[in-house]
Parts: structure tokens; sequence; C-alpha cells
């Protein structure tokens, strides 16, 4: 009898347990504070190293873009970028960016300093962590646009100073509680704070640095580096894929929860959309330039997924699925009109930087009211303004400062060597174009 008992009663007791797991269980669960503060931790850390292996995502299209005689330099950019951001931003950004008043303009020039407490929902390192790789996306993007005729170590001293000041100061307005967020400025993942901002720095570089040698010719029109560029197409198309796949992590992880059933929502909701407008992006570029050009350019393809992703960046959980295509879509089309734009200007972009990031920033910024009833455009376009006027005035007396003063350009001897022998005396191809 004591065996029939058994027998019945383990069936009963495992049968009560999975009815009060059912789904209806689990929506009425509320995880305890410490378990959602593992959950929100966990989505910092693993969002925040799919961010940072974006960097090697810009090391490989930034690589691809160049002539083979500027790859290894290129590749040192990027590692020192990191390297400067990650110091830079412990020693004073952070701080600078959530040190700020409540409503204020720029917070303390202190180191950061672990503060982790249950009640602030995650630790303060994932945090840090997670806003730092942020912090290094912004200056990768001024690494590709200025390529092949700058000296390296005035980057690196430009890297620290985006990094460690122009950036989190730009940050704090906004995600640190702000002069701009109180006015209902809304940018969920950084269209413009990160992107915009990298693509102003950017600008105001290649106009006080110039063309590459050789890169227009006498009546202003754009004409091939030699030896042939870019170096490696498949390298290129590598490195816009793993920066989409970093991409689920920089809009997926700035929804800042993962303790509930609505975050797990939310954050699977800004993947689809993420994907989507990547997607659209790729298209529309592959459309317009077939039209256009005759021919269906594949780097404005890769440019066009770049420009998808910046666009939806701004608000990628509101939109539904078919918005998310047209946002990234119009940022496909962005990246090919500002292209030729900058060349109307002779401004030499070489890995098309600022049309993907600064321009496609700058509209994906401006429609969220369209999808987000909670934004404004007059708070949208005050926003877009500021961050873009600032840190296009600041990064241009800073690059003007460092001409003036030890010079940011190499010569016409050393630009027709190669960056790899002037700078780094590593060649990256044995075998060149």
């Amino acid at each position: 009898m004591t065996k029939i008992i058994k027998k019945i009663s383990v069936p009963l007791i495992s049968l009560f347990f999975l009815i009060n797991m059912s789904s209806a269980g689990i929506a009425e669960t509320t995880v305890s504070a410490e378990v959602g503060f593992v959950f929100n931790t966990l989505l910092f850390l693993i969002c925040g190293f799919l961010v940072m292996f974006m960097a090697a995502g810009f090391a490989m299209l930034e690589s691809g873009m160049v002539t083979s005689k500027s790859v290894s330099v290129i590749c040192a950019k990027n590692i020192g970028l990191y390297a400067i951001s990650g110091i830079m931003f412990w020693l004073v950004g952070y701080n600078l960016a959530y040190g700020i008043p409540e409503g204020g303009y720029i917070g303390t020039f202190t180191p950061w300093s672990d503060t982790s407490s249950l009640e602030t929902g995650y630790s303060a390192g994932s945090d840090w962590f997670f806003q730092m790789v942020f912090c290094a996306t912004t200056v990768s993007i001024c690494s590709g646009a200025m390529a092949e005729r700058i000296k390296l170590w005035p980057f690196f001293l430009f890297a620290a100073i985006l990094s460690g000041v122009i950036y989190p100061i730009v940050m704090g307005w906004q995600w640190g509680g702000g002069w701009l967020a109180s006015i209902g400025f809304s940018d969920f993942a950084g269209s413009t704070l990160v992107h915009s901002t990298g693509g102003a720095a950017a600008l105001a570089g290649i106009i006080i640095l110039g063309p590459r040698f050789g890169r227009f010719d006498n009546k202003g029109n754009p004409k091939a580096i030699q030896p042939f560029a870019a170096s490696s197409i498949p390298l290129v198309t590598i490195g816009v894929f793993v920066l989409w796949l970093g991409w689920f992590g920089f809009n997926g992880g700035s929804q800042l929860a993962l303790g509930s059933f609505a975050d797990a929502v939310a954050i699977s909701s800004i993947f689809i959309n993420t994907n989507l407008a990547a997607c659209g992006g790729v298209l529309a570029a592959a459309v317009i330039t077939r039209l256009m050009f005759g021919k269906t350019d594949v780097v404005q393809m890769l440019n066009g997924a770049i420009g998808g992703l910046v666009a939806i960046t701004a608000e990628p959980l509101a939109p539904s699925p078919l918005a998310a295509i047209l946002i990234g879509a119009m940022g496909g089309v962005i990246v090919v009109f500002g292209t030729k734009l900058l060349f109307s200007f002779k401004l030499d972009d070489v890995v098309g930087a600022i049309p993907a990031h600064m321009f496609a920033g700058i509209f994906g910024t401006l429609v969220v009211p369209i999808t987000n009833a909670d934004a404004t455009f007059g708070a949208q376009l005050i926003g877009v303004l500021s961050i873009n006027i600032f840190v296009f005035v600041v990064s241009y007396i800073v690059w003007s400062v460092m001409n003036s003063l030890f010079g940011i350009r190499l010569s016409k001897e050393a630009q027709a060597k190669g960056t790899d022998v002037t700078e780094t005396g590593v060649i990256a191809y044995a075998i060149r174009d």
C-alpha cells in the first residue's frame, strides 16, 4: 500500500507544481529585488561585450576601406582608441556625465568609484562597462573618416579629449539627467548622443585635415586613390556584419532592465526593429544606386546597413516593424545622398562615417515623435542642434589648436609611401595592389 501511495503521490505533486508554473502563474510572479539585480546586471554585461565587439567591426570595416598601404595604422588606431577611451572614461568621463546636477550642464572631474547597492537595481560596475563601450564607439566613428593622412599620435590625443570630456558632457545632458532630459529630449540608445557626436567630431577633423593627396581631380570630382582602394571588400562586409551583431547589444541593452515580463518583451521588440531597420537600409541603398548609377554599389549597401541601424537607434522600441523598415530605408537613402553631398564640398570621408552616423543619426532623432507620442519635434530639434553644434565647434577648436602646435597631417611624401611605413613600420600586406 505504501508503494502504491508513493507512485500516486509523486505524479500528483509534480502536476501541482506544473500547474502553478503555468504561464498564468509566471505572469503573476514578481522576482525578488536580488534576482532583478542579477538579471539587470547580466543584461548590461552581455550587451556590453556585444558593443565591445563592435570595436572589431570598426577595425575590419576601416581596414577594408583604406588602401593596402594604410591597414596597420587603422588597426593601431582602433585598438589604441579603445584603450584610451577605457582609461579616460574611468578617470573623468563617467562622472562628467552622471555627476551632473538635475537639469544641469556638466558633472565633476573625478574618477569612477563602485557604489553598488541592491536599491540601484544593477551593479555599478556593469553600468560603467556598458556606458564605456558606448564612449569607445563614439571615438571609433572618427577613426575611419580621417584615415590615410592623419598622424597617429595627434589622433590619440584627440581620442582622449573626445572620450574623456566632449562625449561625456553631451551624454550627461540627456542620459545623466541634464538640461536636455529636463526639456523632454528623447534619444533611446544614441542616434545623436553617440553617432552624431562621433560624426560631428569627424566632420570638424576632415575640414581641418583636408582630403587625401590625389582624392579629387582639378574639377573637384572624386577619383580612386592609387593603389586601388578599398583594400578588401570581403573584410568590409565582415566588419559590417560584426557591427550589425553588436547593435543588438547597443539597442537592446539600452532598455536598462531585464527583470520583468515587460522588459523581456520590449528587448525582443527592439531586436526585431533593429534588424529590420538594417535590412531596410541595405535594400534602399541597393535600389537607389542601381537607379542613379546603373550599378548596384556594394559599399553603399554596406554603409546603408549602418545608416539604417543608426537611424533606428534613437527609438527602436516604439515603431511597428513596418515603420522600422521605412526608418532604416531612409537611413540608407541618406547615406547615398550624404556621400554625394560631401563630394560636392570636396570633403574626404574615407569610410563614409559622416553620412552613416551623423546625417542618419540626425534623421533618426528628428523622426522619434512620429512613433513615440511622448516626444516632441521641438525638443528633438533643440537636442540635435545643441549637441551637433557644440561637438563640432569644440572639436574644430581642438583640431585647429593641435594643427597649429605640431601639425596633424602627414606630408605628401609620407602619404605616397603609406601610413603603415611612416607611422607604424609594420606592413599589413606583403603583396600590395
